[in-house]
């Protein structure tokens, strides 16, 4: 697949002054799509992890190894997914990822044992990591010939999705059992599918002209030592992300409960204010980097959510650890997406394959080492290391400005 800048150096300037042509708006639509079903769906499984653990009878130990599969399904499946989008190109597989996705997420309701659940949910992993790089790197492409930094815009889409997804499981959950609701899913990620498939696949004549032309002019991105090490180094800010992310989620409740001794919904809250401030830097995130270029915002957000998470884990009272959460979220908004994106510029589909593994590896990392760490010393102390992850993501960002562009 050609890179970023290929793409851009292959468009003439009046092509270039054609981006905002409604084919280009409806292939953003239907791409922004892919992304809010992909938030939607994960947000709905794992909303009836419960109601799956009691069916299969699965202990806690069983179920963990169970949910292993899907980062594992998912981890395995991504670098194979690179290289079938530069063969076949990053829209048809999309498509074929969000099928398997959606088909793939009303298989756990089948299961009775936890080896049973851990089988499926490797196919379920497979379906979510390729749909993650394909679409990632799909935006990559679009974003070239539309000349803006819209990639926190599809994962504030990601962001709804969950939202909606968890919130409308979270209302059904006592009246619909996991098997229809999850079968629900199934036609509602199909349905979405088809309905944005055809305006995806179709494509748009600035982007297939500029991608045509760029095949013909120049080679294929090969990952040589130095684009290699460049990744490993995106990686490690996007597994930084990541570790934080992972580890609110699991962590942040119990810390109110336990640290700061607040009631059951303020413990509730705290992770809600979390993802929601999120959500409001992804959907304010390509303002942010338009004004402030991809460098700063990457630093700048290493360094709030660093000195977010501080206030989180230290403060004395929940109300300043809340502010702390918030500034948290809104400082780790846009480090996963704008350093996926300068991945995708740097190595097409592979760099995204490569970046995304390490971006897995934090969130399966993140809450296992916060669950040690809590063990040995305290929970405030433990979760601390978010913020120190979140400089060392800032430092990295900061460092390697001058090897990327995007």
């Amino acid at each position: 697949m050609p890179t970023l800048n290929k793409i851009r150096a292959a468009l003439p300037v009046s092509r270039r002054d054609s981006a905002t042509a409604p084919a280009l708006t409806r292939l953003r639509i239907a791409l922004t799509a892919f992304f809010a079903l992909d938030g939607f769906i994960f947000a709905g499984w794992v909303v009836r992890i419960p109601d799956i653990k009691a069916q299969t009878g699965a202990s806690h130990g069983a179920l963990g190894l169970a949910l292993l599969a899907v980062s594992a399904g998912a981890v395995a499946t991504m670098m194979l997914t690179g290289r079938l989008c530069n063969r076949f190109g990053t829209r048809p597989v999309t498509v074929a990822a969000g099928v398997l996705l959606s088909l793939s997420v009303a298989l756990p309701p089948l299961t009775h044992s936890a080896l049973a659940l851990g089988l499926v949910l490797l196919v379920f992993g497979a379906g979510y990591g390729g749909i993650n790089v394909a679409m990632n790197s799909a935006a990559v492409e679009l974003i070239a010939v539309l000349r803006r930094q819209v990639m926190p815009s599809f994962h504030a889409a990601f962001s709804l999705g969950g939202m909606v997804g968890a919130g409308i499981g979270a209302l059904i959950a006592g009246s619909l059992s996991a098997t229809w609701h999850l079968s629900l899913l199934t036609v509602a990620g199909l349905a979405i599918t088809a309905a944005a498939a055809p305006t995806l696949l179709r494509g748009a004549p600035q982007l297939d002209s500029a991608a045509t032309e760029t095949e013909e002019s120049a080679p294929a991105p090969r990952l040589t030592g130095r684009i290699r090490l460049l990744i490993i180094l995106l990686g490690l800010v996007v597994l930084c992300s990541s570790y934080g992310e992972g580890s609110m989620a699991d962590w942040s409740a119990l810390h109110f409960k336990e640290s700061l001794h607040a009631g059951p919904g303020l413990a509730a809250a705290s992770y809600s204010v979390f993802a929601l401030a999120m959500t409001i830097g992804r959907l304010c995130g390509t303002a942010v980097v338009e004004r402030l270029g991809p460098t700063r915002t990457l630093a700048g957000g290493g360094a709030a959510a660093a000195a977010g998470m501080l206030v989180g884990s230290l403060a004395p009272n929940p109300w300043l650890a809340i502010a702390g959460f918030a500034l948290t979220g809104l400082g780790l908004a846009n480090i996963f997406p704008v350093t996926i994106a300068r991945a995708g510029t740097l190595a097409g589909p592979s760099g995204i394959a490569m970046a995304s593994t390490f971006g897995y590896g934090g969130m399966l990392l993140g809450p296992t080492v916060i669950g040690f760490l809590a063990e040995w010393t305290s929970l405030r102390v433990a979760l601390t290391t978010i913020a120190l992850l979140a400089a060392v993501s800032a430092t990295v960002a900061y460092t390697t400005r001058n090897a990327v562009r995007t």
